[in-house]
């Protein structure tokens, strides 16, 4: 978004710099800043939004704007804006209702539509849900309210079940024994490389097979790979980029429900990877309330609530905006600035590294430059230093938004960008930030890196416990 003059005036400065990003501007201080000007109005109005994903599942957002008779008026449209963007891609919905003044939901009708800025978040709504996006304009009293529909999944240990994970460059498999690892192997593929969704089909279902002859019987199935998945459709997946529009639609969509009848229809599950992750960080503390952040390719999340529950959230982090600097870089596949992609990923090192004067070689790939970076922040490069700061205060200040709309107490670290020196110093910086400027997150939010072993078994066997059992 490039935010309008009448934007500008609540877009702080945050009180630690980011070294190589001095133009930062968080989401969560303008924010802050924004509603202390609403309070000190003494005029503020009640907004709520509310977004309505599948099967009737409605979450809303609270806040308070300027009245339509302050001056500061048309500064709450792309306040407003953003909030909408952000529970878009971390509740998901095809039906955004816009509960307060009317100029404001007429506002995000013009913003949110085929034909305007936010374009690409309409059509892959439309994608997702399969269903016409639209806006809606009422009262905040009119809004529809809340409707949970937080599956229970996982947690199912009993019985022999295998356990996947498919990642844009490997697949991973376990065989699992009453909630014990009893195999697992990680297999180099290249999904993103092939057309022919026999393909897929074949490698996913080897795998298996693999696992299967490590069983004496196989009970059930769950999976986690990246992307969107509903009722284990598939909608909107990178690892299918190859595959032509309309072989998608034949046989990606279904395709694993087409395994499941291969598989003498037992459970079958898949979901989100990121959704696996936090649901197996859970299981491995025994806490609830966790978020978890990948910092990978791109940046993934998933959620578990305080019932240990997944919402059926699309946290999808890597599209909501974190920085409002109106010259923040820009995503390339949206359009949009300042989104989480371009600060918690391969992407944000290897941009950084040009800001820190780090030479990178064009032809190796983001993870292998990655790993340069962290090589000369093993052998102590301040400049590949400041890049790891840098990502550190963007994410105590996006943890600090983070908590604003989750409601969580645990936050897991995870993915290469967090792995190493550098992933300490990515921890520290956050966590100072967050003692610093938001001491109330801090007290409430713990922080952690699970160990990398241990969390690779723990995300097969959580994969592994998706469904549960015929009975």
């Amino acid at each position: 978004m490039q935010p309008a003059d009448n934007a500008s005036w609540y877009l702080t400065p945050p009180r630690i710099i980011p070294p190589l990003d001095p133009n930062f501007r968080p989401a969560v201080a303008a924010h802050r800043t924004f509603q202390a000007e609403v309070a000190r109005s003494g005029k503020g109005v009640p907004l709520v939004i509310a977004v309505e994903a599948d099967n009737d599942a409605v979450s809303s957002y609270h806040t308070v704007v300027f009245s339509e008779k302050d001056k500061r008026f048309t500064s709450n449209f792309p306040y407003v804006e953003r909030i909408v963007k952000f529970l878009l891609w971390q509740r998901g919905g095809w039906r955004v209702a816009v509960g307060g003044p009317k100029a404001i939901g007429q506002h995000i009708q013009t913003i949110y539509s085929p034909t305007g800025a936010r374009a690409f978040d309409v059509d892959l709504m439309n994608t997702v849900y399969d269903k016409p996006f639209v806006v809606e304009i009422t009262t905040s009293k009119g809004v529809p309210p809340d409707n949970s529909t937080a599956k229970q999944l996982g947690r199912h240990l009993n019985g022999c079940r295998i356990g996947f994970d498919l990642g844009a460059s490997d697949r991973k498999v376990a065989a699992v024994i009453d909630g014990k690892s009893v195999f697992s192997e990680e297999v180099v593929w290249d999904p993103k490389g092939h057309a022919d969704p026999q393909y897929h089909f074949d490698e996913i279902n080897a795998a298996l097979k693999k696992a299967a002859s490590y069983l004496p019987r196989v009970d059930a199935i769950g999976g986690s790979s990246a992307g969107i998945y509903v009722n284990n459709s598939v909608r909107v997946a990178s690892l299918f980029r190859g595959v032509p529009k309309h072989l998608f639609e034949q046989r990606v969509r279904g395709l694993f429900q087409e395994l499941r009848k291969a598989w003498a229809d037992i459970p079958f599950e898949v979901i989100n990877d990121g959704e696996v992750t936090a649901l197996a960080g859970s299981m491995s503390l025994d806490v609830n309330r966790v978020l978890g952040i990948a910092m990978g390719s791109s940046l993934a999340g998933g959620y578990v609530d305080k019932d240990g529950n997944l919402p059926g959230w699309l946290d999808e982090l890597a599209f909501a905006p974190v920085d409002y600097n109106p010259t923040a870089p820009v995503d390339e596949w949206s359009g949009d600035t300042g989104c989480g992609s371009q600060y918690f990923s391969q992407v944000a090192v290897n941009r950084l590294a040009g800001k820190a004067g780090i030479p990178l070689h064009e032809e190796k790939t983001l993870a292998e430059r990655l790993k340069d970076v962290q090589a000369l922040m093993d052998n102590g490069d301040p400049r590949a230093r400041a890049i790891f700061e840098t990502i550190g205060v963007y994410f105590g200040y996006t943890v600090a938004h983070y908590a604003d709309f989750y409601d969580m107490a645990h936050l897991l670290m995870l993915g290469r960008v967090t792995s190493g020196l550098g992933g300490d110093v990515v921890l520290s910086m956050a966590n100072r930030v967050l003692q610093q400027e938001f001491p109330e997150v801090a007290a409430r939010v713990r922080l952690a890196v699970p160990d990398e072993a241990s969390r690779r078994v723990g995300q097969a066997i959580a994969a592994a416990s998706l469904p549960a059992l015929k009975k």
